[in-house]
């Protein structure tokens, strides 16, 4: 087959069999999002108030910071999954996309790891 037929014009351009795992983890991640934050609402409205004090015996729990650990996880890591479709589909040249693409990593787990770093604080008491 050479490259007058259909078949050899394609070969080699077809799927890279990753954009169904992506498609799948945004969806996974998705799910998470919305029973993670309705645990966290329903929380929220079950104390009596939202002082400092409240709310930081609140997290001291292993349940309840385990939970905000797992929100903040999956918030980033979906948020990190549908940026990076944007900046594969809209940045066209190599060079931006590579700066983008680190940027929007470096973001996503800083944002992570700085949050997960204020949540163990807090549940430790430091």
């Amino acid at each position: 087959m050479g490259n007058g037929t259909s078949v050899g014009r394609v070969r080699g351009l077809g799927s890279a069999h990753s954009g169904s795992h992506h498609w799948l983890l945004q969806r996974f991640t998705a799910i998470g999002n919305l029973v993670l934050t309705s645990w966290l609402a329903v929380s929220l409205m079950a104390l009596p108030n939202f002082s400092y004090i409240t709310l930081r015996d609140w997290i001291v729990s292993p349940v309840t910071s385990t939970g905000l650990a797992l929100f903040v996880i999956s918030t980033f890591w979906h948020a990190r999954l549908g940026l990076q479709v944007v900046v594969e589909d809209y940045v066209h040249e190599a060079g931006a996309k590579f700066a983008a693409m680190t940027a929007l990593n470096l973001a996503a787990f800083g944002g992570a790891a700085y949050g997960l770093f204020s949540i163990l604080r807090l549940a430790l008491g430091a």
